[in-house]
């Protein structure tokens, strides 16, 4: 995991993670990386320095780096300010989902969760216990390796991927 100070066109500083160097330019590239205060999508990494941190150093209290100076947000190409400095932008939670679209996707979630046995890692053997009858029908979700997907659709079991993964990796 590799962290990036990075900067709009509009000239806000953030911060973000990412897998790699080369992950950061693919999902660059595709449009994907946007300003976290003003969404624009014109982004590009800004000037940093590494960070370093020896075990001595670390130790003592004084170590921390102090906090650069604020820069202000400079106005776009036509001269206009930032949306965001301009009008209150409404506070999002990462929890709740955001629009209508992500509260239908919630709810399908919750539905499926909430009527299906979680059998985890065993799904491809409870699966096959199912549809051979020597289980009881019953919805369930888990985990399956993609190799293990293909044969059970290769025997004709109804299996479907779930576009979310495990609680702890979501």
């Amino acid at each position: 995991m590799i962290r990036y100070t990075l900067k709009c066109h509009r000239g806000h500083s953030f911060d973000s993670w990412f897998q790699s160097a080369d992950a950061f330019d693919q999902l660059n590239a595709a449009g994907l990386v946007c300003c976290t205060v003003c969404d624009s999508g014109t982004v590009s990494k800004a000037i940093m320095a590494p960070r370093v941190s020896l075990a001595r150093t670390a130790a003592s209290p004084d170590a921390a780096p102090a906090p650069g100076p604020a820069q202000p947000p400079q106005a776009n190409a036509a001269g206009d300010a930032c949306p965001a400095e301009t009008e209150a932008k409404p506070k999002v939670s990462l929890r709740a989902p955001a629009s209508e679209i992500e509260r239908k996707f919630a709810e399908l979630r919750a539905r499926i969760e909430a009527s299906s046995e979680d059998v985890g890692p065993e799904f491809a053997r409870e699966a096959r216990a199912i549809h051979a009858g020597d289980a009881p029908a019953r919805p369930i979700i888990g985990e399956v390796r993609p190799k293990e997907a293909r044969s059970l659709i290769e025997d004709g079991i109804p299996v479907t991927p779930l576009p979310w993964g495990g609680r702890k990796t979501n």
